[in-house]
């Protein structure tokens, strides 16, 4: 009942009184509201705000969203009044938004360095003199930073449970020019697959867990938000529990993004989403990056034990090279990994014996098609390792078929719902995990036919993607059944054909 938690108190409260149902119609109807919003800034400073870039207009709003957050008692959110559209050095709007960042960040206890570069890439955007030169009393960037508060303030600052940025980054990443090949690697992994790989990769409080290609961070994100679940399903001291969630954000997590500005966006996310950005690493993970922390620590190991990747499949192997890489560099632990079905059968033949001479395949799960509807067709597969012992030829690996998921999904722009459960996806969707981690014993809702435990060869590579074997052979039982069937029918035939006799008096 300490004053800072009476308004999530009262909140709960709230909550208690609606049903299940009523908490999923507020929460898409939310969810409709942000992509609405999204769409209209989208638009408006496309078709009405010229001479900014791309990258510009994603810095604009990292930059707007974070100077507005704010922090009680310690950093004021910024407001749309204070910008004066002054032209004098030192006091234009670029300069006070840059300010009122620095004040955030520094209350954030991040890395110096880290700061730094935050600061130095949105700078880069926010002093230039076209955006803070004044025209009819008012600045460009005054026009675009109160049109992001009026459009999105409500959502971001209403702590959402859901991932916003998750939703900002996949409108936001349209706006930024990449050729088709970089589009198709930048796409954003729907939340309830990121929260699937978070638990098949087995993360709780006590996880040290990486991404090598982070995105806008919707992996660490779920990750974390798994952490944080654990630690306070586990801890009943809110102190501990204030000091292990502290931890869980600001050690025990690493993720690695090469492209700059969906590295500014991972930031934005895990600011959001609870502020464990001080491991986002702007670097190449095949290239620049030796294991070690980024800032502070630099030349102690990460200790990861959980590895979640949503790779870009244009990379080697089809993303592959990343996933060996990183388990290469784990002593223990697990891994969930979503990438191209095409991975396991063949593509990435070379990579994947490699992955088996140091890790376990635990599961194959086979996704469903329309997974990333909209965004990419590609057929998918997410495989689980235990990592640091090599694959045995009797070691025991669960094959899933989860082509429905229990979701119905759509790309109408505008449909009420996109994604409908419509078949108990989420019962379904723990079905799998308990699965993975326990076997057959846990079926209920999968058929055998969805469900088999298999086996593969270290020395293969391209035999992870099998389908359980459907004995076609006609069994006594099969015959008599037909037997039985054809003679209902003939019987039944037999007895209408006499009743239409007799209607007509034959």
């Amino acid at each position: 009942m300490k004053k800072k938690n009476f308004d999530a108190f009262i909140q709960k409260v709230k909550q208690l009184s609606l049903s299940q149902e009523e908490i999923e119609r507020l929460k898409e109807q939310r969810e409709r509201e942000i992509d609405a919003s999204l769409v209209k800034l989208n638009n408006d400073i496309y078709q009405n705000e010229k001479g900014l870039g791309e990258q510009d207009r994603v810095y604009l709003v990292a930059a707007s969203i974070i100077a507005t957050l704010g922090i009680p008692n310690k950093v004021a959110a910024l407001e749309k009044g204070e910008l004066k559209s002054s032209s004098e050095e030192g006091s234009r709007d670029g300069d006070i938004i840059l300010r009122k960042i620095k004040a955030f960040l520094n209350e954030k206890n991040l890395p110096q360095e880290k700061k730094e570069m935050i600061v130095r890439t949105l700078a880069n955007t926010l002093t230039t003199d076209n955006i803070n030169k004044v025209e009819n009393g008012e600045s460009q960037l005054k026009r675009v930073f109160r049109k992001i508060v009026d459009d999105l303030g409500i959502y971001y600052k209403i702590g959402l449970t859901t991932d916003f940025t998750g939703k900002l980054f996949n409108e936001m990443y349209k706006w930024l020019d990449f050729s088709q090949d970089k589009l198709n690697d930048v796409v954003l992994t729907p939340a309830y697959i990121a929260t699937l790989l978070a638990k098949l990769a087995r993360v709780d409080k006590d996880s040290f867990v990486w991404d090598f290609a982070t995105g806008s961070a919707g992996l660490l994100v779920a990750a974390m938000n798994e952490m944080l679940i654990d630690a306070k399903n586990k801890i009943k001291s809110p102190e501990e529990l204030a000091i292990k969630s502290v931890a869980i954000k600001a050690n025990q997590l690493l993720g690695l993004e090469i492209l700059p500005s969906i590295y500014m966006l991972a930031i934005l996310n895990m600011i959001l989403m609870g502020d464990g950005s001080s491991n986002i690493l702007n670097k190449d993970s095949l290239k620049d990056f030796n294991g070690n922390y980024g800032f502070i620590n630099t030349d102690k190991p990460f200790p990861a034990t959980a590895f979640v990747l949503n790779p870009p499949y244009s990379a080697a192997g089809n993303g592959m090279i990343f996933v060996e890489r990183a388990l290469s560099m784990m002593d223990k632990g697990y891994a969930a990994i979503i990438i191209q079905s095409s991975a396991g059968s063949g593509k990435a033949t070379e990579y994947n014996k490699k992955i088996l001479k140091h890790s376990t395949l635990l599961a194959s799960i086979k996704m469903p098609i329309d997974l990333f509807v909209g965004r990419s067709s590609v057929q998918t597969q997410i495989y689980v390792f235990r990592v640091g012992e090599a694959h045995q030829k009797d070691d025991v690996v669960k094959f899933i078929d989860f082509s429905d998921d229990g979701y119905t999904r759509s790309n109408r722009k505008k449909a009420r719902c996109n994604l409908r459960d419509t078949d108990h996806a989420k019962e379904r969707y723990q079905e799998v995990v308990d699965l993975v981690r326990f076997g057959k014993s846990k079926l209920k809702i999968f058929t055998s036919q969805e469900y088999f435990e298999g086996h593969i060869d270290p020395q293969n590579g391209a035999d992870w993607n099998q389908k359980s074997h459907v004995d076609t052979q006609p069994t006594l039982e099969d015959f008599k059944k037909t037997v039985g069937d054809y003679l209902s029918w003939e019987v039944s035939y037999a007895i209408k054909q006499e009743k239409e006799d007799d209607r007509l008096g034959k």
